[in-house]
């Protein structure tokens, strides 16, 4: 099929909720780059197929942890050793699916890249995919996987710091997910709040001095909140004068944090 056909099936697949397929046809997509780079439609679409697919199996990883962590202190060690072997074979399809983007990544999307916001995209993108096996991996692996998401966030910040607007929507979203990184896997809150923290501020001193929207404003204290587990509560006034505070907690014990319902109800009503 041509690329414009791939393409087509892959948004066909993605109706469909046929993620795998769709990570097929945007695979052969993205192998043309050395031709023509991505679109941005395309470039959305890939992440997009991507996304859905190492999701699923995360949210089933985490699940599958939770019962062996229960089932662990309950010393119910046949159904601990059941466990383990399953969430050892979700871990192996995280791992085939992680490597499958990452060497789409360093192959041919990040050597084709130009422009700078598509370098600080797919070289956040990489960071991204090394952060999720640093989630399950292990002693030296898990090292590994830590040391390249800092390597890939490290150059993707260097780019966009550099070319990229204060309020651009890979640039914020690359910072936050940097933030997500220190507070998650490092196990650094405090410098995951002050870097999130920096692109709240930043927003603020922006909209005050009218350089950016409302709108794009209450998207990035919005994603602040929602990606680093910091409280935050915003009224804004009128287009040039408003009322700001904002109080964070840093939410250590899970136990106390917030559903994903809860953070997509928040999200819902402030981004309407």
């Amino acid at each position: 099929m041509s690329r414009e056909e791939n393409v087509y099936m892959a948004k066909l697949a993605e109706q469909a909720e046929r993620y795998e397929e769709m990570v097929e046809y945007m695979e052969k997509v993205a192998k043309t780059v050395d031709v023509e780079e991505l679109t941005v439609e395309e470039r959305n679409l890939l992440s997009v197929a991507y996304k859905n697919v190492i999701g699923a199996r995360r949210a089933s990883w985490r699940i599958v942890s939770s019962i062996e962590q229960k089932e662990e202190s309950r010393k119910n060690e046949e159904h601990v050793a059941q466990i383990k072997e399953y969430r050892g074979k979700i871990e192996a399809e995280l791992s085939n699916i992680c490597d499958g983007i990452l060497k789409l990544l360093d192959l041919h999307l990040v050597p084709s890249s130009t422009a700078a916001e598509s370098k600080v995209f797919y070289l956040k993108m990489k960071g991204d995919y090394h952060r999720y096996l640093a989630e399950f991996k292990t002693g030296v692996e898990r090292k590994e996987s830590a040391d390249s998401t800092m390597v890939a966030y490290k150059a993707a910040q260097d780019i966009a710091l550099a070319e990229l607007a204060p309020t651009h929507p890979i640039r914020l979203g690359l910072a936050l997910n940097f933030s997500v990184f220190y507070y998650e896997i490092l196990n650094s809150p405090d410098r995951a709040c002050n870097l999130a923290k920096q692109v709240g501020i930043t927003c603020i001193f922006l909209f005050a001095a009218e350089k950016v929207s409302e709108l794009s404003c209450v998207i990035c204290l919005n994603l602040v909140w929602k990606k680093t587990c910091i409280v935050a509560h915003f009224v804004f006034r009128s287009s040039d004068m408003f009322h700001f505070t904002f109080s964070f907690k840093t939410l250590l014990d899970p136990s106390v944090a917030c559903s994903s319902e809860q953070l997509d109800e928040y999200s819902a009503g402030h981004m309407s």
